[in-house]
């Protein structure tokens, strides 16, 4: 559902560009605002003939802007927001410690602790 309707919103917004690239120029706009009796007219002028064009052009942006919304809202309802403190963590089994018997051996004996010649330096004679 969401890919379609992000095709037609594409399709839309080509649509409405050719539609609004294909109007004539009204002769004003911005430029007529400067003075003279052209921004009256603009301004107070009566209503002008609606054309075709004109109707698809209102038509494509509504339409544009509907499906830019609908998507929005799809998109943010999609995923749910998640906190950064609260972490899912999945429980490790760790082995369980043996407990330590006095008196058992160990499989495996301690290490040496010194006492011994370690062969090296010492003994002198002369």
């Amino acid at each position: 559902m969401y890919g379609l309707l992000l095709t037609i919103l594409v399709l839309d917004g080509i649509f409405l560009g050719v539609v609004i690239l294909l109007q004539s120029g009204k002769g004003g706009g911005l430029a007529a605002m400067g003075g003279g009796s052209a921004a009256t007219e603009g301004i107070l002028g009566g209503r002008q003939a609606t054309t075709v064009l004109t109707r698809a052009t209102w038509i494509a942006g509504s339409l544009f802007m509907v499906l830019s919304l609908v998507l929005a809202i799809m998109s943010s309802r999609s995923t749910q927001p998640t906190s950064i403190l609260r972490t899912e963590t999945t429980p490790t089994t760790a082995p369980a410690p043996e407990p330590l018997l006095p008196g058992v051996q160990d499989a495996t004996p301690p290490p040496a602790t010194g006492g011994g010649d370690t062969g090296g330096g010492g003994g002198g004679g002369g």
